[in-house]
């Protein structure tokens, strides 16, 4: 019997047997695997947990995602509910805690592909704004479904920049309630996730007006659909913003409000109250109304970005090991694409970057930690540090994943072009993180506001926060490597980026404040030297990106094995850097021409050291094949078994084909007396 009789009649057919080329590359492995997946996971404890939670949930049909990439928009819409409505009663069914441990593999187990996603940014909202009886009130009818929410801040003419926001709520005396109006179309609130079809309610950015005197930006909470039919209650003009480059299953929305009226007590009033005779009362720092967007990009990174890359270097890793193209040895078979270095350099080193992601993911996640319990004492000075970090990486850390997947996908040659290898997918939805909560090079700019005022505080002597304490460092004009090992030292190229941001900084401030001493605005001074501005907040974050890889593989002393695997992956993150950013480490000559050979000998190195167990740093992320949902990254490596039988479920096999009934039987049955 033919290879293609037994496939077309199978449904489970796949070989249960590991492709052996696969086989081979997990053969007698240097250090533990489990233990470097508890590692990652942070704890033993968190991966008995999380595969308990995955086994329970990939074990009911429910939750299936096999056939997602055939599916219509609205079955996407559709089924997200479902599946997230369902999780939530098997979460009850099996006792788990709306906010324990268990809740947050959910991203994991669904990639992403939940509902409500911004109805949890409502309720943080609320967490982090609101009073404590506003938090009694709202939170037990939100966590319970019982009111779905959106956040709407984003408008048709404004998005990062707050206090351009034109929606207004003007607070009316005589009725004790705020007035909601968006003036104009540009005011109209756009591209908020669960708005379009699903949400009850939203918290709305909107400029307060008092007695005719503007206060700023603040929060309310607005009922837009009515509890009872879901239609749009008076004064509201809501719906869906239409098809996407991704995001299939969220009902992104748009939010017109013509006099809306909500009582005092829906604006969010933890850090700042309207008295009933009109008096306004500010409470904390006026810098708090970015909290919520600072809550979502720390998130976003641990929850979103840096899996997306993780899932995209498994997929095309484990494919370049069993694709073989081509004789690398004359005579010899076709090699194993990876053995290629050209293939070691797409996608090993994005393998590295998916590294320095997950660790400054988690180093972000404890420094907001950190900041939150500050504040909830009432203590707003490390803000703008936790603002201006969270800013840049999450700009940084978009920029380098996005691309790195695209890098990936490229890398698996044309079968990377088929939604079927997971590739596609994930490279779309990950390149909206680039502008949603924040466009790029506005975060940077954000950052660098930060930086040049710690550059000025340097300069005075006053004392730095953490995260730009080497501006004061002392440091050499030149670097001290004599040779390409040299550059495997993290404290060499650690001083490399230390020294490649501070110069940048450095010269974009002074840059700005030349052009302010030749008479130009402050504001036109800042624009003309933005370029740079951004130039120097990327070498900025991208430093912290090193140091923090750096100090994490430190961590790991009691570990060996793994501690030189982590090691060869920070190397290559860092000497990666600079092969590819080679211009900023030659500008000044901190690195000569002789020694950037060197760091480049050094970086094909690390890609040839990587590349002995590139198959186990990926298989230590412990994803599951209906997680990655890809036929080209399964565990097994049954690729071509696999995209066959996926293709098999296409609708268009077993649709009646129109276009040939309609338009080709005509042309072809006009020919069949000539034939």
């Amino acid at each position: 019997m033919a290879w293609w009789q037994v496939e077309r009649g199978f449904k489970n057919a796949i070989s249960k047997d590991v492709n052996p080329d696969l086989a081979k590359e997990r053969e007698a492995p240097p250090f533990s695997l489990e233990r470097f997946t508890n590692i990652l996971d942070g704890g033993a404890e968190n991966t008995r947990l999380r595969r308990t939670v995955e086994a329970t949930v990939h074990s009911d049909p429910v939750f299936s995602r096999q056939d997602i990439y055939f599916q219509t928009l609205k079955e996407r819409y559709e089924g997200t509910i479902k599946r997230t409505i369902n999780f939530r009663k098997k979460m009850e069914q099996m006792g788990w805690q709306e906010n324990g441990p268990e809740q947050k593999f959910i991203y994991r187990i669904f990639g992403g592909e939940v509902a409500f996603n911004v109805h949890n940014v409502f309720i943080n909202s609320i967490l982090g704004l609101g009073t404590d009886e506003q938090i009694a009130k709202w939170i037990p009818l939100a966590k319970n479904l019982h009111i779905i929410g959106t956040y709407a801040q984003t408008e048709l003419g404004h998005g990062t920049y707050l206090r351009g926001l034109e929606t207004t709520a003007n607070f009316n005396i005589d009725s004790q309630e705020f007035v909601l109006n968006t003036p104009k179309i540009s005011a109209t609130k756009w591209w908020p996730g669960d708005l379009g079809r699903s949400a009850s309610h939203a918290v709305v950015l909107a400029q307060l007006h008092i007695k005719d005197k503007a206060y700023g930006m603040h929060a309310f909470i607005v009922p837009i659909r009515s509890l009872k039919d879901h239609s749009p209650l008076p004064g509201i003009v809501v719906g869906d913003i239409g098809p996407k480059m991704s995001f299939e299953h969220i009902d992104n929305g748009y939010l017109i409000l013509r006099d809306v009226h909500v009582p005092k007590e829906n604006m969010l009033s933890k850090y700042s109250q309207v008295l009933p005779d009109g008096s306004y009362m500010k409470l904390g720092s006026e810098k708090i109304n970015y909290f919520t967007m600072i809550i979502v990009r720390v998130g976003m990174l641990t929850n979103e970005v840096t899996p997306s890359l993780v899932k995209a270097c498994i997929i095309a890793i484990r494919y370049s090991i069993v694709r073989h193209q081509s004789e690398l040895k004359p005579g010899a078979p076709e090699a194993q694409i990876l053995d290629y270095q050209t293939q070691q350099q797409k996608v090993l080193s994005q393998l590295a970057v998916a590294y320095a992601s997950h660790f400054v993911s988690e180093y972000l996640q404890n420094v907001y930690s950190a900041v939150y319990d500050e504040i909830k004492m009432g203590k707003f000075e490390s803000l703008p540090e936790l603002h201006a970090i969270a800013a840049g990486l999450k700009a940084l850390v978009t920029e380098y994943c996005t691309a790195g997947i695209e890098v990936c996908r490229k890398a698996c040659g044309g079968h990377g072009y088929s939604l079927l290898s997971g590739l596609p997918s994930l490279y779309t939805k990950l390149a909206a993180s680039c502008t949603y909560e924040g466009e790029n090079t506005v975060l940077f700019l954000q950052t660098a506001r930060f930086l040049i005022k710690c550059c000025a505080a340097a300069q005075t002597g006053q004392a730095l926060p953490q995260s730009v304490i080497y501006f004061t460092s002392p440091r050499a004009k030149k670097c001290r490597a004599k040779n390409k090992l040299d550059f495997l030292n993290p404290e060499i190229y650690i001083e490399a980026y230390e020294h490649k941001a501070y110069r940048l900084i450095q010269n974009a401030a002074s840059q700005l404040q030349s052009l302010v001493n030749s008479g130009a605005e402050q504001y036109d001074a800042w624009n003309r030297t933005s370029v740079q501005l951004v130039q120097a907040s990327m070498a900025h974050c991208h430093y912290i990106i090193v140091k923090v890889f750096v100090d994490t593989m430190k961590t790991l002393r009691n570990e060996p094995s793994i501690q030189e695997a982590v090691k060869t992956l920070c190397d290559l993150f860092a000497l990666n850097g600079i092969f590819t950013n080679s211009g900023g480490f030659l500008h000044d000559g901190y690195l000569s021409g002789p020694q950037m050979d060197m760091a480049t000998a050094a970086y094909l190195d690390s890609l040839a050291a990587v590349r002995k167990t590139a198959i186990l740093l990926t298989d230590a992320f412990d994803y599951t094949d209906e997680q990655l949902n890809s036929a080209l990254g399964s565990y097994d490596g049954q690729v071509y078994q696999r995209l066959f039988e996926w293709a098999q479920k296409a609708p268009a096999n077993t649709q009646v084909n129109s276009a040939y009934e309609n338009y080709l039987k005509p042309l072809l049955q006009s020919t069949l007396s000539k034939l």
